[in-house]
């Protein structure tokens, strides 16, 4: 069962030391425990009880919200800043697009302007963009 005791200890790395974090994880081992018991009276070898255990528990982000781990303000302020990037790209991506459109009306039917038509399908691109990064703010 030190198997079990390791799994939990590292699922609860993260998770500021304190009275109830002790108290969930000794409630958690004790369930874990059981179950592989349980496993282990239907004829599963230990090893393979305690693995199916791990595997079935999954992890605790459940619980590491209800602790106050600050782990999720982390991951949106990562996302804020892809979706700057994002819209940057987004915008030099059409430009050039756009500068490719007019090269090619220009150069092949300068009588026509037809360039004006796949502009406006571009655009939505930077817009979706633009859209997306304001969201995140």
């Amino acid at each position: 069962m030190i198997k079990l005791s390791k799994h939990i200890d590292q699922l609860f790395k993260d998770v500021p030391d304190g009275e109830q974090k002790e108290t969930i994880k000794q409630e958690i081992l004790q369930n874990l425990e059981e179950k592989v018991h349980d496993l282990m009276m239907q004829d599963k070898e230990e090893e393979d009880a305690i693995n199916k255990t791990i595997v079935e528990f999954g992890d605790i982000e459940d619980i590491k919200k209800e602790l106050g781990v600050k782990e999720h303000i982390e991951q949106k302020t990562e996302k804020k800043d892809m979706s700057k990037l994002n819209l940057g790209f987004s915008l030099w991506g059409s430009a050039l697009i756009i500068t490719f459109f007019i090269f090619l009306n220009f150069y092949y039917s300068p009588e026509t302007i037809w360039f004006v038509y796949p502009t406006f399908g571009v655009l939505w691109w930077p817009l979706a963009m633009f859209f997306a990064w304001e969201r995140t703010k």
